[in-house]
Formats: C-alpha cells, sequence, structure tokens
C-alpha cells in the first residue's frame, strides 16, 4: 500500500506503463532495453525470451524491422500490452524451461534471454506466420 501512495503523491511526475509498472519519463538512466525490463516485470514468474520477427530482425533472417513492437515467447500467457515504450507481445510456449535454456542465449547486457537463430524459426514456424519473411539465403548463413 505504501508503494501506490508513492505513486499516487508523485502521479504528475511518473508514466504508467502497465498495471503496476510506473517509469519516470525524466529519468537520464533509461536504458536501450528499457522496454525488455518493462516485459520482464509483467511476466515475472514465466519464463520469457525474445524470438520471431524481432530476433530474426537483428539476426538478419528477414530483411523487416518491427518499429515498434517487440515480439516475446513466453511461458506465460500469451497477450499484447501497448505501453509508451511500445508494443510488447507475449506468445505462448508449453516448452519446458529446461529447453527453453538450451534454445536461447544470455547476453549480460539484456534483461531477457534470445532465441537462437534457428529456435527463432522454429518459433515462427510453430506460431505460424510472417514466415515468408524469410531469407533463406541469410539462415542457411553462418549454420
Amino acid at each position: 500500500m505504501f508503494f501506490r501512495q508513492i505513486i499516487g503523491a508523485f502521479s504528475g511526475d511518473y508514466c504508467r506503463v502497465a498495471k503496476g509498472i510506473y517509469l519516470n519519463p525524466y529519468a537520464s538512466s533509461r536504458n536501450s532495453w528499457a522496454i525488455e525490463e518493462v516485459a520482464k516485470a509483467l511476466r515475472p514468474d514465466s519464463f520469457s525470451y525474445i524470438s520471431l520477427e524481432s530476433i530474426l530482425s537483428e539476426y538478419g533472417v528477414i530483411s523487416q524491422i518491427p518499429i515498434g513492437r517487440i515480439t516475446i515467447m513466453t511461458t506465460g500467457a500469451r497477450g499484447v500490452f501497448e505501453t509508451p515504450l511500445g508494443i510488447i507481445e507475449f506468445t505462448h510456449t508449453k516448452r519446458s524451461p529446461e529447453s527453453l535454456i538450451e534454445r536461447t542465449l544470455h547476453d549480460k547486457r539484456r534483461p531477457l534471454r534470445i532465441a537462437k537463430k534457428m529456435a527463432a524459426v522454429q518459433d515462427l514456424y510453430r506460431v505460424g506466420r510472417n514466415t515468408n519473411m524469410i531469407d533463406q539465403e541469410e539462415l542457411d548463413e553462418g549454420l
């Protein structure tokens, strides 16, 4: 309750990002992974990782760059959250956390793990969308 009172007292200085998650728009310490921090806070008890179009774009496997949207696989509930930082899209996976560890990489600069290239492609096929965007030559490179 004390936390809510503080937020209420300073409500003009904070921006509501999602239910129970606030951002100080004047903070000079905002990092480039803020949207991942929000996603992590939205699914604190789930295994979540960057996948699908977001990471495939980073790998260069698809030429399109998702602007204002991040795609995340999660063992938690699926959902879409519109935030001032961008849209966070969660897609549910039934894979075990153990298998997800093997399919992902940890980048100590980022709050969330990232899918390995082939795991992200498999995720994209599994959810059945945008598979036509895959650049097969780029995918084959580096395997």
